[in-house]
């Protein structure tokens, strides 16, 4: 094989062309052939002549290596550090950008969002309190005097109404249970044992039968 090198090393060009025309399947002196046209600007040779040699050798790589070396291309990885360095910091600015922007457009969402009230309606209560009455009522219109202008007149320490939950009834403490919230329907029945100390057993039991079922 070492004898063979050298013959076709020996060899001409116009010698080593006419050995592949009379064999062309062979390999070796494709190679050479490839060699030495990279060494005299094989670039100009153009890329059909390397991939037919590529047909012929063991393997590819050996091609490949000869078309570099007459690249004479830095393959080296010197540079990498700086890319990795720029593209982490455009990332991680992209990505704070990002952030930025999702804030701002959750804050316009949060303040055009009008905010939600859930409204109960209990049955035999009235349905305006006496600010909206106040609101809709004329100096001709005596409709709404005989309207009392506050749901109860208690004295201070006996007040009994959660500025949370409005007036209490026994009907709306059922409601907030059977809604499944039972700890409004217990406030509004401790509620009920202050304003009515009699019933206070009875509500008392209601809040118990709250507490071992839930």
């Amino acid at each position: 094989m070492d004898g063979n090198k050298k013959n076709l090393q020996s060899l001409t060009m116009d010698e080593l062309t006419g050995v592949i025309n009379l064999y062309p399947w062979f390999g070796g002196a494709r190679k050479e052939l490839c060699a030495r046209m990279a060494k005299v600007g094989g670039s100009e040779w153009g890329r059909a002549q390397y991939s037919d040699t590529a047909m012929y050798v063991v393997s590819r790589t050996l091609i490949t290596g000869i078309m570099r070396s007459a690249r004479r291309e830095d393959y080296s990885d010197k540079d990498v550090e700086r890319l990795i360095k720029e593209y982490i910091r455009s990332d991680s600015g992209a990505e704070a950008k990002g952030r930025t922007e999702a804030a701002e457009g959750t804050r316009e969402y949060s303040s055009a969002e009008p905010e939600y009230r859930r409204t109960v309606r209990v049955a035999g209560g009235d349905f305006f309190s006496p600010e909206q009455y106040a609101a809709v009522r004329k100096d001709e219109d005596n409709v709404f005097s005989n309207f009392k202008s506050e749901r109860y007149d208690e004295p201070e320490g006996r007040r009994w109404e959660d500025p949370e939950l409005g007036f209490c009834t026994e009907t709306l403490a059922a409601i907030y249970a059977d809604q499944g919230y039972f700890v409004e329907a217990k406030k509004i029945y401790s509620r009920l044992i202050l304003r009515y100390p009699e019933k206070s057993a009875y509500f008392a039991s209601l809040i118990e039968n709250l507490r071992q079922e839930n």
